[in-house]
């Protein structure tokens, strides 16, 4: 009998530890689309990214 125990409290973790890790993977995908969707649009987003790495600097003579 505890065995059985052990094993369904197993069981029940890993469900958990792999219904966290959908809605994690569920919530990236959503970020990701969402920034995709704002560099396709054109939006001047407030939060979004005011210049680009590469032209901050001049370039060497």
């Amino acid at each position: 009998m505890y065995d059985y125990e052990i094993y369904k409290n197993r069981q029940a973790e890993l469900l958990r530890r792999a219904d966290q890790e959908r809605l994690a993977r569920q919530v990236r995908q959503v970020r990701r689309d969402e920034r995709r969707a704002g560099r396709r649009s054109g939006d001047n987003d407030p939060k979004g990214q005011v210049n680009s790495p590469r032209n901050r600097f001049a370039r060497a003579a």
